[in-house]
């Protein structure tokens, strides 16, 4: 799991943080099923308050385990699902850092105990919860939330294997006090707690029509296809098709350099040559479509997976692409998630390769460690498409185009 702290503060002994509680719905200003770049969104615009974060994740297979977003400061944070980067579970840990409202109360932070006692007469009764006797740890459930106590070995016996029922206090007059919150969506039902409790927390169903995550199907060399709203954007098409099919940028910028021309033996301009290419900015469709500056039709479209451990992570929202590579699909438009000629964000370069062939030696891309601490990334090329692959084998971005 590799750490990386977005930002740091010195000297921040301040009280405790008072955050609105919403079982099965959030914690303060974050929500379950929200996108991690909504997340670190609602980071930024808070900086005196979120001034230390962490980010965790899984370097070597980034899919594996959850994107963590970790407040230490203030004692919880946020587990996104690998694929999908949207909020599953929202984890307080260290509940004597972080006060917790719910409707007028407030429980937790170093002055408010969240003992068992506080925590039923807050939230009321409830069902036997459950005793991991491995753990040592009585973990009692509400719709869409869950409260872990510690129980002292010696005391074991209080309770049972499985549903058993807490004693308001000890023996010696002490009463537990929770270790650890859990905030989930209980659509599914599902106990959440810690231990194998935890993996029970899925991501709540995307709202009606919404576009997050929607496939984007690529047919190399001719067109994409966005399957949620129908629209199809070939190659060629001007800015006014753009702006009809897909609505108005989040960014327009100029290309200044044309990088690459070096390589093209038929293009004799210097590496330095200013070119009028232009780039329209989809960040929340993870997409972005270059114009030629002199015909102003579409020549390249950049595709986006968001994976931490490359230097856009966060800049785009992930793009759920399937791209055909076999000539002989003609299902294009349907349903081809069992192809065995498809790429898409969940693909490794191994597997590549397996359908494309070798592409031979990858041109090497750093933008040296000083404005990125990750490394540098490979790049390969095949007629209409180009892949930008990191040491973990995952894909980062993929590039389009016609010849």
């Amino acid at each position: 799991m590799t750490q990386r702290q977005r930002r740091r503060c010195e000297g921040t002994a301040m009280g405790a943080i008072v955050l609105d509680l919403r079982p099965g719905k959030g914690l303060g200003p974050f929500s379950l099923g929200m996108p991690i770049c909504e997340a670190f969104a609602q980071i930024e615009q808070q900086p005196n308050i979120y001034d230390v974060v962490h980010v965790k994740y899984f370097d070597e297979d980034p899919l594996k385990l959850d994107i963590v977003i970790s407040f230490p400061d203030h004692g919880f944070h946020l587990r996104f699902d690998p694929w999908s980067q949207r909020l599953r579970l929202i984890e307080i840990f260290d509940v004597k850092r972080l006060q917790i409202r719910y409707s007028t109360s407030v429980i937790g932070g170093p002055s408010s105990l969240a003992t068992f006692v506080a925590v039923y007469a807050l939230f009321g009764p409830t069902y036997p919860g459950i005793f991991d006797k491995e753990r040592s740890v009585y973990t009692l459930f509400y719709p869409g939330l869950s409260f872990a106590f510690p129980i002292p070995g010696q005391y074991n016996d209080c309770c049972h294997d499985r549903e058993a029922e807490l004693p308001l206090e000890f023996p010696d007059g002490t009463t537990p006090v929770t270790c650890r919150v859990s905030v989930y969506d209980n659509n599914t039902d599902s106990k959440v707690g810690v231990g194998s409790l935890m993996e029970k927390a899925c991501v709540p169903p995307l709202q009606a029509g919404s576009l997050y995550m929607e496939e984007v199907h690529v047919k190399l060399g001719e067109e994409l296809w966005f399957s949620s709203g129908g629209q199809n954007i070939p190659f060629g098409a001007s800015p006014q098709d753009v702006w009809t099919e897909l609505g108005r940028p989040c960014g327009i910028h100029q290309k200044q350099v044309d990088q690459m021309v070096i390589h093209s033996a038929s293009d004799p301009r210097p590496r330095t040559t200013l070119c009028g290419d232009y780039f329209y900015n989809y960040f929340k469709r993870g997409l972005d479509i270059l114009f030629d500056g002199k015909t102003h039709k579409i020549k390249k479209f950049v595709l986006h997976t968001n994976y931490p451990g490359h230097s856009d992570f966060n800049s785009y929202m992930k793009c759920n692409f399937v791209i055909y590579t076999s000539e002989g699909d003609r299902l294009f438009h349907q349903d081809m998630s069992t192809s065995k000629h498809t790429i898409t964000p969940d693909t490794k370069w191994d597997q590549v390769k397996e359908m494309l062939g070798d592409s031979g030696r990858a041109a090497i891309q750093t933008q040296g460690s000083a404005s990125n601490p990750f490394g540098s990334t490979f790049v390969y090329g095949y007629p209409h498409i180009a892949l930008e692959v990191m040491k973990n084998g995952h894909i980062a971005t993929v590039t389009l185009f016609q010849s």
